[in-house]
């Protein structure tokens, strides 16, 4: 059974730091490319960043430029999302997803295959 579970969320006060972990059960990474989106309340979700399966060539949301940094372990079936200097609109839950693609690029934009159930980011003093 294919799997996306994401973990590391919580609060954090402005200016923090949080790093998001995915771990994929069921299938391996190393073909995909994976994505963090977010969705805050009452708003749309979007694309946070992507990482390409080859090379690990990496895209950012204009928002997030400078402050988040994704990464991929592919021996561990893992990617990560390390977010510092955090603020009160990074708040959301966050979510992994991925698609099968082997090659040098990511787009957010694309339909993603496989979605983890999410984990709560809360940016707050």
């Amino acid at each position: 059974q294919l799997q996306l579970v994401e973990s590391g969320g919580g609060l954090v006060q402005p200016g923090g730091s949080l790093r998001l972990s995915c771990a994929a059960s069921g299938f391996s990474l190393r073909y995909y490319v994976i994505g963090w989106f977010r969705q805050a309340p009452g708003k749309e979700r979007e694309g946070v960043s992507c990482i390409s399966s080859i090379g690990g060539r990496t895209t950012y949301a204009d928002s997030v430029k400078g402050r988040f940094t994704i990464s991929r372990d592919n021996a561990k079936n893992t990617v990560y999302l390390q977010m510092n200097s955090l603020k009160p609109e990074d708040t959301a839950v966050y979510y992994c997803a991925v698609y099968q693609e082997y090659g040098w690029g990511c787009v957010l934009s694309a339909e993603y295959d496989y979605w983890g159930q999410g984990t709560q980011v809360t940016v707050s003093s």
